[in-house]
């Protein structure tokens, strides 16, 4: 190997751990802080920025209200669900949930943490997820329940890059 291919994988190889240890470092600090590479402000205190979703709705309509979402990187939200309809629906969106630091999940008197991929909500459920978004993206959404995805029950969660 020369010179410069050895060159060439060593700063590969730097910027590899630089983006690891950042994310061992984000996903270690759990509920207590949360702070993007480079800035030194606790997201996890940051004012919370609401957005109500409606999994289907009393008519037994297969759709997700609104189904198109954008959230910026940085900044805290907290995607209030509801289930209305007579039937269980699922939120499900795992590039999204993996582009995302999760603060928690609360349904009922339970508060989840951690990594989230999917909500099940049964008929009349509500769960709030808070979160804040760090991977920029176009992200699928979808519930899936047999059926429910081709019925229309669809929708596109967007992270746009910082400029």
């Amino acid at each position: 190997m020369g010179s410069i291919e050895f060159i060439a994988k060593v700063v590969a190889m730097k910027w590899l751990l630089v983006w690891v240890l950042g994310w061992v470092i984000l996903v270690g600090l759990g509920d207590s802080a949360i702070a993007l590479p480079g800035s030194s402000v606790d997201l996890s205190t940051q004012p919370l920025i609401e957005v109500s979703v409606s999994l289907g709705n009393t008519a037994e309509e297969l759709k997700f209200v609104p189904d198109l979402f954008e959230f910026q990187t940085g900044k805290r939200y907290k995607l209030s669900l509801t289930n209305p309809s007579p039937q269980k629906h699922y939120f499900t969106a795992k590039d999204f949930a993996d582009a995302i630091w999760t603060q928690k999940v609360e349904a009922g008197n339970v508060e989840v943490k951690g990594a989230i991929h999917e909500l099940e909500l049964k008929p009349g459920a509500k769960a709030d997820w808070i979160f804040v978004p760090i991977k920029p993206g176009d992200y699928e959404l979808h519930c899936t329940i047999a059926g429910h995805t081709e019925a229309g029950m669809k929708g596109t969660i967007a992270i746009p890059a910082p400029r």
